[in-house]
């Protein structure tokens, strides 16, 4: 049985209100500034992620959102409030940890998913449709 993989632990969060990005620094050493945007379109939500996979809704229209407020969720995450009214997604350590690491990655991934729907970043979310989980009474 190997040893479970140590997650690096968050030293420092800061908010950039003006360049609107999260500033974090870890305790391997480790410092990322992640765009809110970029936090907003990947939020680890089921809003953004649906509830399986090929569920996924892409996000648009996030370029100049912002982090109002940053709550912690016990030790372990962190719980952002956008601008735009989204506030259910939990940030984990690792979580915000693996965005910093793969940046450029997803970054590019989105940039290519965005391109294969034939929408740019600045496209309007479409209104919600009728969910899927809502029970009728």
């Amino acid at each position: 049985m190997s040893a479970p993989v140590r997650v690096p632990q968050p030293t420092e969060l800061t908010l950039h209100q003006q360049s609107r990005q999260l500033e974090i620094a870890f305790d391997d050493g480790s410092r990322f500034r992640l765009p809110f945007e970029y936090l907003r379109v990947y939020s680890p939500s089921a809003e953004v992620r649906g509830h399986g996979p090929g569920q996924e809704v892409l996000q648009t229209g996030k370029r100049d959102v912002e982090i109002v407020a940053l709550e912690p969720v016990g030790h372990y995450a962190v719980q952002p409030r956008f601008s735009d009214g989204h506030d259910s997604g939990i940030f984990s350590w690792d979580y915000l940890y693996a965005l910093g690491r793969d940046h450029d990655r997803l970054w590019a991934d989105y940039e290519a998913r965005l391109a294969a729907a034939g929408v740019g970043r600045d496209t309007p979310m479409p209104a919600p449709a009728a969910s899927a989980c809502a029970t009728r009474h």
